[in-house]
């Protein structure tokens, strides 16, 4: 039986997404000479990208015309499997859909994550996981409750406006004509703890995360307990029968507004609680389980995971601590190492996590700019080392994949003094991409070694057979084999 290498990353943000890391890990595993299968699993923890990895899984995805977090439409996705929905409210309300000038604090609205629960629900699902982060309301879920058919209104009977600044002047909340969801299970993926309200809640520890200053905070943290304030008191005399029932899952005698997890996603958390009697459960275990996570570890090797910064957030149920939890407890066990951007957590914290080691970017490319230009070559330059390390290969050998065995002059030009990181521009070929472990260094005088400069790497100098990109001159230090090594007190940019 072919030996199995399980890769399950998360996204690098800002860089490449998980399945992107996934590829190219497998890419630089093949580059190091591992033949076996390699079991692709990229993964999410809720926020950003969940669709994505649950798509990757196998489900189906599926676009709608949804109202964005200002009003304007936006095409939003969901992904749909024999039943089962998983909802990224990322994709109806999420920060990246506004530029940094656009963001609204006050305004922001929920409506689009109850128009895709409304689809969701026509076509069929009766089961629906919510991924909640990366959103830029602090609404309270008001704005989904409206979607799903509630009216909220000030004191003269008008409907209010949309965002959690309004939700100060409310005065009614009509639940007659909600949609009847009775049927339907609510899973909410979230490892954010935090209540609704307080110096803990929605509008104090996100809002500014959202753009709201001081005084944002204050208006939204008032409109919050109204609105907390006026659910509760709205939902406790219904029947149970149906969206709007008192939440079977929460805790005896105390106001749900308090539950942990509530403040999740600006208070959607709030709202799917209590009106949707949602259960909560980490994001990363919910999305290893829809991967059918457990049966794709069964004869693997290795695990190998990551994301764009291994630190302390790390530790709080983000998807690299999930993924190796899961493989420990798989019998038997398997062992587990992980690629990032950049780590900040000690051998310790990192052993406590089941990670038993972390190849990193930063060690072999300290330029911020250059790591997130290059990343995709750079995991792939990790992957190779991986392969050495944990699967019993022998390291790269400094030969050009393309010369068919021939010396090529990268070969030639590690022999020189100078030291230059060479990595792969964006616009370079794929053989320029495999190279990129191989180039080691080069004569600072490379114009007169034969290197021609490229208009698809403007104002840099390429290897005349791969089209390899030097990352700077100069600099001085190569590991082993021959990567740039990064200084670990030097600050690094999250990948």
């Amino acid at each position: 039986m072919a030996e199995r290498v399980v890769v399950a990353p998360d996204k690098f943000k800002g860089s490449l997404s998980a399945a992107d890391v996934t590829a190219r890990v497998a890419a630089g595993l093949a580059l190091g000479g591992f033949a076996g299968e390699v079991v692709p699993v990229p993964v999410a923890d809720g926020g950003d990208g969940t669709v994505d990895a649950t798509v990757a899984a196998g489900y189906r995805r599926v676009d709608i015309e949804v109202r964005g977090p200002v009003g304007i439409p936006v095409i939003a996705s969901f992904a749909l499997l024999d039943g089962t929905a998983v909802i990224e409210a990322a994709q109806a309300c999420g920060l990246t859909l506004l530029s940094p000038g656009e963001l609204a604090p006050r305004t922001a609205t929920s409506h689009g994550v109850g128009e895709l629960i409304l689809a969701a629900e026509r076509m069929g699902a009766r089961r629906i996981v919510l991924g909640v982060g990366g959103v830029a309301t602090t609404d309270g879920g008001a704005g989904l409750l409206q979607a799903l058919g509630a009216k909220l209104a000030d004191d003269l009977g008008r409907e209010l406006p949309p965002g959690g600044a309004a939700l100060g002047r409310l005065a009614s909340l009509e639940l007659s004509r909600l949609r009847d969801l009775a049927g339907v299970e609510f899973w909410l993926a979230s490892d954010v703890d935090n209540p609704l309200l307080g110096a803990a809640g929605a509008a104090a520890v996100y809002g500014p995360q959202k753009g709201a200053s001081d005084d944002d905070v204050r208006v939204l943290e008032a409109g919050l307990a109204r609105w907390a304030e006026l659910a509760e008191a709205a939902v406790a005399p219904r029947s149970g029968d149906g969206p709007g029932r008192p939440s079977p899952h929460r805790v005896a005698e105390r106001r749900v507004a308090e539950q942990p997890g509530a403040g999740a996603a600006g208070g959607l958390g709030f709202a799917a609680l209590l009106f949707l009697g949602a259960r909560m459960r980490p994001g990363i275990e919910l999305l290893l389980e829809l991967a059918s996570f457990g049966p794709r570890l069964e004869g693997a090797r290795l695990v190998i995971t990551g994301e764009g910064s291994l630190d302390a957030q790390t530790l709080h149920g983000k998807a690299p601590v999930g993924v190796s939890l899961a493989a420990a407890a798989h019998t038997p066990p398997v062992p587990v190492v992980a690629v990032a951007g950049r780590c900040t957590l000690s051998p310790d914290e990192l052993g406590g996590a089941g990670i038993a080691a972390v190849y990193t970017v930063t060690d072999i490319e300290p330029d911020p700019e250059l790591r997130m230009l290059n990343a995709g070559p750079l995991v792939e330059r990790l992957a190779e080392r991986i392969a050495a390390d944990w699967l019993g290969l022998p390291a790269t050998t400094g030969r050009c994949p393309q010369q068919k065995g021939k010396r090529s002059l990268v070969t030639r030009y590690a022999r020189r003094r100078a030291s230059i990181t060479w990595v792969a521009g964006p616009a370079a070929p794929v053989s320029a991409q495999r190279c990129s472990r191989a180039v080691i260094g080069a004569q600072q005088s490379w114009e007169r070694e034969g290197l021609r400069r490229d208009p698809d790497h403007v104002g840099a100098a390429c290897h005349p057979v791969c089209g390899i990109a030097p990352a700077a001159a100069g600099r001085t230090g190569t590991d082993p084999g021959g990567a740039r090594l990064g200084r670990r007190d030097q600050p690094a940019d999250d990948q």
